[in-house]
């Protein structure tokens, strides 16, 4: 192609090249050939293009203002251009209004609008150009209709008999025998699938301090791959670095597709029996849960009792030193901040009575010490203190599984009887089949409260490492911070000339539950 591509000179042809695809793959070639249509449509006229405003997985249906990469070129962020090159009329909008509304912007700012099999650019003021320009958009908006028509009809016939479609939860993995056959089973995804279930873990044993927040903060730093990075990673694209966000989090541990469900509208697909269905798994039988129904409750009670807040409604900090929010002042009691900059060193210090606290009116001197020197003092003393201590962890243990089958029939029970409720049973061959299936799981209760119960809780074991272990392996400061957080480490600092200046005493140490002593 002889097509420059260089930046824009006023020449009064440099144009924008427009591309955009719905659904990234490894296979496809549509990019490539999106590019070779618009340097022929800009050949024609004898113009160049100045930039690529690529949106890649982004809808049809969206708004080209709003697009990632052409939304800040139409909205006049981007610096001069001169017109917008697609490969077709449906790369610039899929509806009706989207295109004419982009056409019509480009003719009343005087710039070229041009698309590949159209020869020349666009006159929206002719009025047979301007019939073509809308009978090939209404061509593109009857097409995507008929793909969301076609996508529906096809989600509904996966669901009704049981099969899979769209995206796996986080956590999951669709297995297929051959690189472009059917989904053949779902199966856990052997590293997402232990994140997330580290996370339930660290939140189950200490909802006091690990929140939705603090982990997906702790996920961001330990660089994993966020739901939407790892599943374009499963499917070969790239990741584009984007954090986890405290939503996302909350979402997947609340969702009953972490119990294995077949979801559809964020809700369990209900089968023939009135229950859930499950995913299918290899063999035939049901995929494995990320956890139990107990579990999945418990997680609900706390994420939505506690929320993300800290007790006192502020939210936790995240700052990158070993003791903000570790370390009290020995006079007034209040948190120790930092101060210093490029000139100075770092250093803890009490600005309560500066900042007029509550208590803090008499705190004088201020205790005030080196950033490093207190961080070394401490870590010094935790290691030779504790360092050698095997680490328990408290865990949730969901009991001999009775608990469970109650709630995942009484929540299936619930679910019909809501289901009920909203009219969706009123025909009499709907009520009958209602009823039948309400008496059978009443049944099915009554069994399972005849059997004995051993009841969930938290139990604590040894994890197999020391305390030093641990604290060698944690990656950076915050997490070695969320190590002493996590046993309840504080550190009380006096000011100079006082007989203590900083104390680590009962009150302060440890949590020896945390402790194999």
């Amino acid at each position: 192609m002889d097509v420059i591509e260089r930046p824009y000179d006023g020449c009064g042809k440099c144009l924008v090249g427009v591309r955009r695809l719905s659904q990234m793959s490894a296979a496809t070639t549509s990019p490539e050939r999106q590019r070779d249509n618009v340097l022929s449509a800009v050949a024609l006229v004898g113009g160049h293009v100045i930039a690529w405003a690529d949106d890649w997985e982004v809808s049809g249906a969206t708004d080209p203002m709003t697009r990632p990469e052409l939304g800040p070129w139409l909205r006049g962020q981007k610096g001069p251009f001169d017109g917008i090159a697609g490969a077709a009329v449906d790369r610039l909008g899929r509806n009706v209004v989207d295109c004419l509304n982009t056409g019509y912007r480009m003719r009343d700012e005087g710039k070229l609008l041009l698309t590949f099999g159209h020869d020349g650019p666009w006159n929206l003021d002719d009025d047979a150009d301007e019939m073509r320009f809308t009978m090939e958009a209404m061509g593109a908006q009857m097409e995507h209709r008929a793909i969301r028509r076609r996508n529906r009809e096809a989600t509904g016939k996966a669901r009704a008999a049981g099969r899979v479609k769209g995206k796996p939860p986080y956590g999951y993995q669709f297995v297929r025998l051959t690189p472009t056959g059917g989904v053949d089973h779902v199966a856990l995804h052997p590293h997402a699938s232990e994140t997330i279930r580290n996370v339930a873990r660290r939140i189950l044993a200490d909802p006091e301090d690990i929140t939705p927040s603090s982990e997906s903060a702790r996920l961001t730093r330990a660089r994993e791959l966020s739901p939407a990075d790892h599943r374009a990673v499963m499917y070969g694209r790239k990741p584009t670095g984007a954090p986890w966000q405290s939503s996302t989090l909350r979402d997947i541990l609340q969702s009953e597709a972490a119990l294995g469900y077949l979801m559809h509208g964020g809700r369990p697909v209900v089968g023939e029996d009135g229950h859930p269905v499950r995913l299918p798994g290899a063999n035939g039988e049901p995929v494995e849960p990320l956890w139990d129904r107990a579990t999945h409750e418990e997680l609900k009670r706390i994420i939505r009792a506690r929320g993300d807040a800290h007790p006192n409604g502020e939210r936790k900090a995240n700052h990158a030193y070993l003791l903000t929010g570790l370390a009290i002042c020995g006079n007034c009691h209040a948190p120790l901040r930092t101060h210093g900059g490029t000139s100075r060193p770092t250093r803890y210090l009490c600005k309560g009575r500066v900042l007029g606290l509550p208590g803090s009116a008499n705190c004088r001197p201020a205790p005030s010490i080196k950033v490093e020197d207190l961080d070394f003092q401490m870590e010094t003393w935790f290691l030779v203190e504790y360092g050698p201590f095997m680490v328990m962890e408290t865990v949730y243990d969901p009991g001999n599984g009775v608990p469970e089958r109650i709630a995942e029939v009484e929540a299936a029970r619930k679910r019909l009887r809501a289901d009920r409720d909203a009219g969706l049973y009123d025909e009499p061959d709907d009520a009958e089949w209602y009823r039948t299936r309400y008496s059978e799981m009443g049944k099915e209760l009554a069994e399972l409260r005849r059997e004995p119960v051993r009841a969930p809780g938290m139990v604590t074991r040894p994890t197999g490492e020391t305390i030093e272990t641990l604290w060698n392996k944690a990656p950076d400061v915050q997490a070695k911070k969320e190590i002493l957080k996590e046993f309840r480490v504080r550190v009380t600092v006096w000011p100079a000339g006082s007989s203590r200046r900083w104390y680590p005493g009962a009150m302060h140490g440890p949590d020896r539950e945390r402790l194999g002593t």
